[in-house]
């Protein structure tokens, strides 16, 4: 086994100080230490930023993830382009002094970065350790060398986003993951082998195969052994096993073991059961190395018989594509936000996610694996042909085996991921040499791991293409990843009967039909709409048009104001659009019932879409200025039928079976008060007495109308007050925690008032800042720190970013002519 990256999954360490990192390495274990605080940021080139006795007491303190790009405004001149959302990218400077105790000596002492956008360059002391161009991709040093030990060392990251546009979407600029600091005996577990996989997982018992590899970097052989323990979420030892080794001096043993777990947990979406590998290096002279590593005991199968697999029961795949971004907070990956992500999918009714179009964040994957969504986990937007001038393209021959590597050695342990892609959309899917590339990048995957199948998100030829053409890339892949092509499946079935399907990209306006296909296709095994989450970046995707003006895509024309997307069922402060309801009710993921309004065009000609577009929608029954005029109300339901009422006034009754795609259309004349929709079903009336008289509406002989459920919308009065509400109350005082505040307008008795968007003021005292201010506009000139700001449709989010301090932090929203809102948050202590 070849020598791995500086990637290493272990559970998280707590901040030490040096003179508990020395106690502890007294005993021979190893360190891993954030080292995220301590940064000195400088924006723009220096010449000697670099080495080591550069004054940089002027450069700005920052502590990671940071990202600079979001912290400008977007500029229509911008080299990003619609992009990159016409945000400033560029040269910057990172610098972070430590002074490393006498007691590290004899250690190995590494550096491993999570993610830098992009191009970056480490020197440590005035040398140059490494280069790193992939801004999605793990990378590290080992800094023992170049330490002076008792004394003051310099770190200094060089960050280049200048060449450009080299992304579709926003990428950022900056060390925008976490950065880490290890500290290991000569003796040691070799960062990025340690792979835990599941044999089998029948019942009454599981096997589970632990690999680690030993490294051995001293002047004498060493014959350690290798203790492993299994323990589950109770910290019970589920199985122990112990492993003799022998390790040349400077040389490096790979060790195996398959331990048997009786009354296994195991992992799925349903019940995301996660268990721990606690692997320790033993000898004569006491344990010298530790290595923890969380993991689920599942098995993935696919076939075109049965579909995709978990725990050998059958489970399509309700996913969604995301990109990187954190919204306001730019691609910024603190772990509160990657986690707020997955909570948002998974409240949505996904159950799988594809992380368009570049491996993501630890933290992303470990929430996944927390909170059980699925994920495909995909390394590249493109291979050795470009798409744009300073993309990846040009260094994809010397670079993507290194990176699929790093992807690959850090990611196999999270149960979560059950899919690799090994790329979208690529130039070369129709071609002899794309086939060679797709053989390259599946078998450098299945070098490190055989658990998955592998995918790629594969797009139609074009004009003057044959579709038959991408059974060059297809015939490579275990699953054939289909994006806006699904009306090619039957067809492709027919010509490969074994073939697996999953549509890697559709339109929102596909929900139905692409479920309707999976339930009668085993071998199409889910559906990835594009997207799950709005996003910075790829400018004006989504949009709507007015009625009259000319309609083109996001590709076609420069779209600015527009700077991100707005396609997603997810809107970037979290709030779900209609859309996200109809699929949740399609999917029969637990809701039945919703209701929106059609957004009147000016004219009342109809909006102009893109295939991305929806018609523009609002669950509001709060429209000034249309009194009297009819309304378009869009009610979806899993119920046989929907009724609407206006101010206690039956309107109509409609069916919404599968025949009317669980959705029904209702032209109602405006008039404030209440719109409801109701959901009815037919119930025999044999032995059932229904709780509200019979309907008016004839049923069938025997049967009546019962209605089971309500939506109401109501009408705002005019706004009097703001309402903040928080997703936490209760913080870590640790610089990295965040709370997310949910900002609306409301009338006196809390109705949203969607069409009053005042300026609005954010106040704080206490130990935090505001990392972030926005509203769901992407056509929006007030940057992501502005405040005070406008709300979007009577709604906004504000991100609270914790201090290393605890204490109350109070959180106040203001407005002229608007009641107050406050908030207080509670940080607790860290050590």
């Amino acid at each position: 086994m070849k020598p791995s990256p500086w990637i290493r999954r272990f559970i998280p360490a707590k901040p030490l100080v040096l003179g508990l990192l020395a106690a502890a390495l007294s005993a021979r274990a190893e360190i891993r230490d954030p080292c995220d605080a301590g940064w000195r940021f400088h924006l723009g080139d220096t010449p000697d930023g670099g080495q080591a006795a550069t004054d940089d007491e002027a450069w700005r303190a920052v502590e990671l993830p940071h990202d600079w790009s979001i912290e400008g405004k977007v500029d229509p001149a911008a080299p990003s382009e619609g992009g990159g959302g016409f945000f400033p990218t560029g040269i910057a400077w990172y610098r972070h002094h430590f002074t490393p105790p006498a007691s590290w000596q004899g250690r190995r002492i590494a550096i491993e970065f999570e993610g830098v956008s992009a191009n970056a360059e480490v020197f440590v002391n005035g040398r140059s350790v490494v280069r790193h161009p992939y801004a999605y991709t793990p990378f590290g040093a080992d800094l023992t060398a170049d330490l002076k030990f008792g004394q003051d060392n310099v770190i200094a990251v060089r960050v280049d986003t200048s060449p450009q546009p080299n992304s579709r979407w926003y990428a950022g600029s900056g060390i925008y993951r976490h950065v880490w600091l290890t500290i290991s005996n000569p003796v040691h577990f070799d960062a990025g082998t340690t792979f835990v996989s599941t044999i089998s997982a029948a019942m009454p018992s599981a096997v589970v195969r632990v690999e680690a590899t030993v490294r051995n970097d001293s002047a004498a052989a060493a014959n350690p052994s290798v203790e492993i323990r299994l323990l589950d979420d109770q910290g019970e030892a589920a199985a122990t096993a112990t492993v003799p080794t022998a390790v040349p001096a400077g040389s490096s043993q790979s060790i195996a073991a398959q331990l048997t777990v009786p009354s296994p947990h195991l992992w799925s979406p349903a019940t995301p059961a996660l268990y721990r590998a606690e692997l320790r290096l033993t000898s004569g002279k006491g344990w010298s190395d530790t290595h923890v590593t969380t993991f689920g005991i599942r098995t993935v199968r696919v076939s075109a018989e049965q579909g995709f697999q978990l725990n050998g029961q059958t489970l399509p795949l309700i996913g969604g594509s995301v990109h990187h971004d954190n919204g306001p907070l730019g691609a910024a990956a603190f772990d509160r936000a990657e986690t707020r992500r997955v909570e948002l999918l998974k409240l949505a009714g996904f159950n799988a996610v594809r992380t368009s179009h570049n491996p993501p964040s630890p933290a992303f994957l470990a929430a996944c694996d927390r909170l059980g969504i699925l994920v495909m986990d995909e390394a590249f937007d493109m291979w050795g042909q470009s798409k744009l001038k300073q993309d990846y393209g040009p260094i994809f021959k010397e670079w993507s085996l290194r990176d699929i590597d790093a992807m690959v050695l850090r990611d196999r342990n999270h149960p979560a991921v059950v899919l690799w892609s090994i790329g979208n959309e690529v130039y070369e899917r129709g071609t002899p040499a794309g086939e060679k590339i797709a053989h390259d990048l599946v078998s450098e995957i299945h070098r490190w791991d055989t658990t998955r199948p592998v995918t790629a998100g594969i797009n139609g030829m074009g004009k003057g293409g044959d579709w038959v053409q991408t059974d060059h890339v297809y015939n490579q892949l275990d699953v054939a990843g289909y994006n806006y092509e699904m009306a090619q499946a039957q067809v492709d079935h027919i010509r490969y009967p074994h073939r697996v399907i999953v549509a890697t990209e559709s339109y929102q306006s596909e929900a139905f039909q692409n479920w309707a296909i999976i339930q009668g296709s085993p071998y199409v095994i889910g559906d990835f709409v594009w997207s799950a989450l709005d996003y910075l970046g790829e400018g004006g995707i989504g949009r709507f048009y007015p009625p009259g003006e000319k309609v083109e895509n996001h590709w076609e024309a420069v779209q600015y104001p527009w700077h991100g997307a707005e396609c997603g069922d997810i809107d970037i402060t979290g709030w779900r659009k209609p859309a996200s309801h109809y699929r949740a009710i399609v999917w029969n993921r637990g809701e039945k019932l919703y209701a929106a309004v059609r957004t009147p065009s000016p004219d009342g000609k109809p909006w102009g879409l893109t295939k991305w577009s929806t018609i523009p929608e609002l669950p509001s029954w709060t429209w000034p200025g249309q009194e009297g005029k009819p309304l378009t109300v869009d009610v979806y339901s899993r119920h046989q039928a929907v009724r609407v009422y206006l101010n206690g006034r039956l309107i109509q009754q409609k069916n919404t079976g599968v025949a009317q795609e669980f959705k029904a259309t209702f032209e109602v004349p405006f008039a404030p008060g209440k719109l409801e929709a109701i959901g009815v079903d037919e119930v025999s009336n044999e032995g059932f007495v229904p709780d509200k008289p019979a309907s008016p509406i004839a049923a069938r002989p025997g049967f009546t109308w019962f209605e089971s459920d309500r939506f109401p919308l109501l009408t705002a009065q005019a706004p009097a007050a703001i309402r903040l509400t928080p997703d936490r109350t209760t913080l870590r005082g640790d610089g990295q925690d965040l709370a997310f505040l949910t900002l609306e307008i409301t009338d006196p008795a809390g109705t949203l008032n969607p069409t009053v968007n005042p300026a609005v003021q954010i106040a704080l005292t206490g130990p935090g800042t505001l990392a972030g201010f926005a509203n769901a506009d992407m056509t929006s000139m007030e940057p992501y720190y502005a405040n005070p700001r406008h709300p979007y449709q009577g709604r906004a989010l504000v991100v609270i970013r914790t201090q290393h301090a605890a204490g109350p932090i109070e959180v106040t929203a203001s407005a002229p002519g608007l009641a107050s809102a406050s908030v207080t948050l509670q940080t607790t202590p860290q050590p």
